[in-house]
C-alpha cells in the first residue's frame, strides 16, 4: 500500500482537473481527496496499490485535456485510510 501527497502547479483550475483526477483514482481503485487550493494550485491525497498510485500519478503529470501541469510535487504521506475518493472544497 502506498500513501502519497501531491500538489500540481500550472494551468490545473477551472479545466476539470479535479473531476477527471476522481473518474481517474475511481477507475484505478485509488482512494484520497482533491481540492483547488487559493494559490492555484490542485492538492491531492492518493492511497492504493503501488501499481494504481502509480497510474493515477502518471496521469496527474499530463492532466486531462485543456489542462497545463508544469509540475507535480510528490512526496510520502501517511496512510489516510480512506475507501473511496473525494473532491474536497477550495482551500
Amino acid at each position: 500500500m502506498r500513501s502519497v501527497h501531491v500538489v500540481v502547479e500550472g494551468r490545473v483550475q477551472g479545466v476539470g482537473y479535479r473531476y477527471s483526477l476522481l473518474l481517474e483514482a475511481d477507475r484505478r481503485g485509488v482512494a484520497g481527496w482533491v481540492r483547488n487550493r487559493s494559490d492555484g494550485t490542485v492538492e491531492a491525497a492518493l492511497e492504493g496499490t503501488d501499481d494504481a498510485v502509480d497510474a493515477v500519478l502518471a496521469w496527474m503529470a499530463e492532466g486531462p485535456p485543456g489542462a497545463r501541469v508544469d509540475t507535480a510535487r510528490v512526496t510520502d504521506a501517511a496512510r489516510i485510510g480512506s475507501t473511496g475518493f473525494e473532491v474536497r472544497d477550495t482551500q
